[in-house]
């Protein structure tokens, strides 16, 4: 626990057995109390190896949900277990846990609801491998994201993200779509609930083994995240009325 807080470990898994032990060897336990995996139909042994190394909930989903349903299991499983603070941790080893204490902290002492590591803030993203091309569309997105929702992240697709549990009871994540969008839609709920986000400096690794989507998907993402942020701008001016921005 962190100041009496209990503080879960939420790890979406995919194809993840080359680099999960790495991940979960860098988590704090002196503070983290509980770890949950969920493996989303994966093809190698990421279930196996996530129970042999001592991940106590280990779900593994019958057909392959993607991943905003992978996280739905996720942040499902951590309130259950009665979680004051959940960390989302990508396990392909690009982001180190070693930040969790330092983003827990914010939470902890009610500073802040939502922390996410950001690659942008510095110069960690190109210093750790980021693509050019995809550092230019992260930039380019933020940059409209902003202007149309008012606010002034430095970057909203980071896998590294922590969050209070009054915050994730506050917000409908589990009408969010099933597949990459499901990240930028959770932020626009978040700040269209009124709460706010801070940001520390997270380095970050490109690897061969490191979880990537391909250019046509990373389009149809980028896409995604301009409508997601254009319905935001919409419901806010009374235009429109979007299910994802209902309270439950």
């Amino acid at each position: 626990m962190i100041k009496g807080k209990k503080l879960v470990v939420i790890l979406p898994a995919y194809n993840a057995e080359k680099t999960l032990k790495k991940t979960y060897d860098e988590i704090p336990f002196d503070i983290v109390d509980d770890v949950v995996l969920v493996d989303d139909k994966s093809s190698d042994n990421t279930a196996a190896l996530a129970r042999e190394i001592g991940i106590n909930h280990v779900i593994v989903h019958e057909k392959n949900k993607g991943y905003g349903g992978n996280q739905k299991s996720c942040y499902n499983k951590a309130l259950e277990l009665d979680a004051d603070i959940v960390v989302m941790l990508h396990p392909d080893y690009q982001y180190t846990p070693m930040l969790i204490e330092s983003m827990a902290h914010l939470i902890a002492n009610d500073l802040y609801p939502v922390v996410i590591g950001s690659r942008i803030l510095g110069k960690g993203a190109r210093k750790g491998g980021m693509p050019l091309y995809k550092y230019i569309a992260n930039r380019f997105l933020t940059l409209s994201q902003n202007i149309l929702m008012k606010q002034k992240l430095s970057e909203y697709h980071t896998g590294f993200r922590m969050f209070s549990k009054e915050v994730l009871t506050d917000i409908n994540y589990n009408i969010n779509s099933d597949d990459f969008i499901f990240d930028n839609q959770m932020l626009a709920q978040i700040f269209y609930a009124g709460h706010e986000i801070a940001e520390i400096t997270c380095p970050t690794k490109y690897f061969e083994e490191a979880s990537s989507i391909n250019l046509s998907r990373s389009t149809t993402y980028g896409l995604g995240v301009l409508g997601v942020s254009w319905k935001y701008f919409f419901n806010k001016i009374g235009l429109v009325k979007s299910d994802i921005f209902h309270k439950k």
